[in-house]
């Protein structure tokens, strides 16, 4: 996963009780091992990381999809069932759960009033370019 620079290794298996990040359908998390059931882990958040995209994962941008899914970011002390291999470390300090809800609901609206405001400026530069081809 390309979010995850240090992924465990053989010799340093993840144990119950790490801090570990681990992405969850688009959102980032960190959390807590609680439960290990050979390949996979139960992870208890304790942080939200990057909030989930909204809409069609399959069908990206696009707003014309039989249905837009609303995602919410998964909640304190959640459990989710991930992969341990899609596990990594996690040592950076841990934000309250809240705080870091509200810093990723921030940036995520950012990131996409940037790209509303890229597409109006992309789509006023087409407008301009047809007219100047005359089509």
């Amino acid at each position: 996963m390309g979010f995850m620079h240090e992924m465990y290794s053989g010799e340093n298996a993840p144990q119950i009780g790490d801090r570990v990040k681990v992405k969850v359908r688009s959102g980032e998390y960190a959390g807590e091992i609680a439960e290990l059931h050979g390949p996979r882990a139960v992870v208890s958040i304790l942080a939200v990381l990057k909030h989930p995209e909204q809409g069609d994962l399959h069908h990206p941008y696009n707003p014309d999809v039989p249905m837009f899914h609303e995602r919410r970011a998964l909640s304190y002390t959640e459990k989710t069932t991930v992969l341990v291999r899609e596990l990594a470390p996690y040592r950076a300090e841990l934000p309250a759960y809240s705080d870091s809800l509200r810093e990723a609901v921030k940036a995520e609206l950012a990131s996409l009033d940037r790209l509303n405001r890229w597409s109006g400026k992309a789509l006023e530069n087409l407008e301009q370019l047809q007219k100047e081809y005359k089509l």
